[in-house]
């Protein structure tokens, strides 16, 4: 088994639209799932932002430039496999097929998680660092012990791979041979600490070799790489050959939050750079050029996506505040005597109003 990855990212499509040599991509239904899939939730980020800007969100983590990576890596899973997704994937989620406003409710500040993870099978978007990384592998150790044909997919950023619950987690995944897929979105900072403060190492992606499994290099912004790359990995997972790492190479294009100045630590000129390899822009003119993609089908899939951006508009602006009671709800499955009592106190202070 080849443990260290590639000296250059996997790549399917260059940035010009134009096909690697030699390689084998995903099949035209799959890519133009993929377009899809981007198209809205680019669209999703832009709406998202500017409800920030609305008063209508508390905060919102863009991950402008980051979505080919989190289309790729969801839609190369089965809709029966799990994912653990970060504060900055809720491209993932769309994609996943959670509604907009149920993503956007912990944004709100109003749920720690909007939507039922079990329908979706996508666990509560994790804001503390790397926690989630512990958790995938906890399902993936139960799924296996069930001898269920379930893969976990864990998604961390770059900073997370600093944290000692991603180390924990990949050597008890490695140990245990478990079904999980490790998948790091390097987008180059975590907040304002570049990936060359974070580590020394060739790529996070060789930090695999440490635990025994096999480290994957990807271009995160060729959607069609990530799904041939963690459809690979998903594969060896199922099949029993246990976890992979894979990191996918891309760039944060806006703001860590609505919070940071982004323009404090890094130059414009690194940004302009990366827009060049936009990934939209990119699948795009590679469907195009091959025939897969024409003027009506962009534009149906542009209307769609302009449908969704109106429709979370109106649904998130109309929402009424949640009722107060609903501070105690899912707490715990049998409430404590201490809440109950909480709980009166409250009901009984409203009526007094």
């Amino acid at each position: 088994m080849e443990l260290l990855p590639s000296a250059e990212p996997v790549r399917l499509i260059e940035a010009d639209g134009t096909a690697v040599p030699r390689r084998v991509l995903p099949g035209p239904t799959e890519l133009r799932a993929a377009y899809r899939a981007l198209v809205l939730g680019r669209r999703f980020e832009q709406q998202a932002t500017a409800l920030v800007k609305q008063g209508q969100l508390a905060v919102y983590p863009s991950a402008h430039g980051q979505e080919a990576a989190e289309v790729g890596a969801v839609l190369a899973l089965r809709p029966t496999d799990w994912i653990f997704p970060t504060y900055r994937d809720s491209v993932a989620l769309l994609t996943r097929g959670v509604d907009p406003v149920e993503i956007l409710t912990l944004l709100r500040g109003e749920w720690h998680c909007g939507y039922d993870p079990y329908v979706h099978h996508a666990a509560p978007q994790c804001t503390p660092l790397a926690t989630q990384a512990p958790h995938a592998v906890g399902l993936a150790f139960a799924a296996q012990a069930r001898h269920e044909d379930t893969v976990a997919l864990a998604f961390v950023g770059d900073g997370a791979t600093s944290e000692g619950d991603f180390h924990e987690a990949l050597n008890f995944a490695a140990v245990f041979h478990l079904p999980v897929v490790f998948f790091v979105q390097n987008n180059q900072y975590a907040i304002s600490v570049p990936v060359s403060r974070q580590s020394v190492a060739p790529s996070f992606a060789h930090k695999a070799v440490g635990y025994g499994m096999p480290g994957v290099l990807v271009d995160g912004n060729d959607a069609a790489a990530v799904l041939s790359v963690v459809g690979e990995a998903a594969r060896r997972a199922r099949e029993g050959e246990g976890p992979t790492l894979v990191e996918a190479v891309t760039y944060r294009i806006d703001a860590h939050t609505n919070a940071d100045d982004a323009t404090r630590y890094r130059p414009d000129e690194e940004v302009a750079g990366w827009l060049s390899r936009d990934p939209v822009a990119r699948l795009s003119a590679y469907l195009t050029n091959s025939g897969q993609l024409n003027v009506d089908v962009e534009a149906a899939i542009a209307a769609e996506a302009e449908d969704l951006a109106a429709d979370l508009r109106t649904r998130l602006v109309a929402e009424l505040p949640p009722p107060a009671d609903e501070l105690f709800a899912h707490v715990y499955h049998r409430p404590t005597q201490r809440l109950r009592d909480q709980a009166e106190l409250l009901r009984a202070e409203s009526e007094e109003r």
